[in-house]
């Protein structure tokens, strides 16, 4: 920050004197300041809001509108702020001094302005400024500061996803919205096939790497503006696609499935399989009332239990109904013959 001395006001001067103005607006510019001159209230209140200076000196007998009158109207129009408002006036009574405090102003200026007195007012708004500027440096670096936190909250480290806070926020609001415009909400819960085993192999080090470049692939692949890709914990990841429907969920897995074989990241320990691959399980509903956050996951991951028990590197989907009452699916109660809905691939 400059040193107080060195700081430039912009000052509005504010006289329907002509005469005054021209000698004032002399004085201010002799000391170093910008001067913007108006000669009546109206004026002075539009340069304001125009401008922003950083000090107003206004004469309080004015034609028309006052000086007290502007000042109320300045103060109006900068609810977050404060300018100081200095009063040129003749009138010396306490009364007159009070009026104009009441009415927003800062301070009084009795005519004839001492240039001594000017100049030591002038300082004082110096200070002021200078404070307010480092305030507002402040305020702008907390704020920055504040964004970043909220953004690393709702973000994974690693992988640069959503993390578990920022999914159960988003699939709060993706519910509510579902559930309101009765459009269908899928969501996929997803892992890397035996990776305990690549970890155990290959370390964990290389293990993050798999991890990485896994979540890449699967925020490349979420390209509508509301679909969500998220690092549910470990080896898990979360896909929301709100408005997808069961089919338009298949399809969009086995794209994945196909892309996820096309990167062909080498698997060390892998049961047979050369390369790393997916499993998930996918469940889609139009909610209703009694749909939950933890409904949604529970029947993701009864169909991801499917899918691994049935050799993994595949998707495994079924429907659910709107009017479901509990919105569970338990893998012991599901009948995979019986359901004509049961997708596998």
């Amino acid at each position: 920050m400059p040193a107080v001395a060195d700081i430039r006001l912009k000052v509005l001067l504010v006289d329907d004197q002509l005469s005054h103005r021209a000698a004032l607006g002399a004085e201010l510019q002799a000391m170093g300041h910008d001067v913007v001159e108006a000669g009546n209230a109206e004026d002075a209140v539009a340069l304001f809001t125009s401008l922003r200076p950083d000090a107003v000196l206004m004469d309080v007998e004015m034609p028309g509108h006052n000086g007290h009158w502007a000042a109320q109207q300045i103060r109006r129009a900068e609810p977050e702020g404060w300018t100081p408002i200095l009063f040129l006036s003749g009138r010396v009574s306490d009364a007159d001094l009070a009026e104009g405090i009441e009415c927003g102003g800062d301070d009084y200026l009795f005519k004839p302005v001492s240039p001594v007195v000017l100049a030591a007012k002038l300082r004082a708004m110096q200070r002021l400024c200078s404070l307010h500027r480092q305030l507002t440096s402040l305020t702008d670096q907390l704020r920055a500061s504040n964004a970043d936190l909220q953004i690393q909250s709702l973000h994974d480290p690693l992988t640069g996803l959503t993390n578990r806070r920022g999914l159960d926020i988003r699939l709060d609001e993706e519910l509510r919205t579902a559930r309101r415009e009765r459009q269908p909400l899928t969501l996929i819960l997803c892992d890397v096939d035996n990776f305990k085993a690549y970890n155990d192999t290959a370390g964990h080090l290389q293990g993050d790497q798999c991890l990485m470049r896994i979540a890449q692939l699967l925020g490349e692949t979420c390209r509508r503006p509301r679909d969500l890709a998220a690092r549910f914990g470990g080896e898990e990841f979360v896909i929301l696609m709100p408005g997808t429907s069961h089919s338009g969920a298949m399809f969009y897995a086995k794209g994945l499935q196909r892309m996820v074989h096309q990167l062909a990241l080498p698997h060390p320990a892998s049961d047979g399989k050369t390369c790393v691959t997916l499993s998930g399980g996918i469940t889609t509903c139009v909610p209703d009332g009694t749909t939950t956050i933890e409904s949604l996951l529970s029947r993701a991951d009864a169909a991801l239990y499917t899918a691994k028990s049935l050799g993994r590197d595949r998707f495994f989907c079924f429907e659910t109904q709107a009017d479901s009452s509990t919105g569970q699916a338990e893998l012991a109660n599901y009948d995979r013959e019986k359901s004509s809905t049961a997708t596998l691939f």
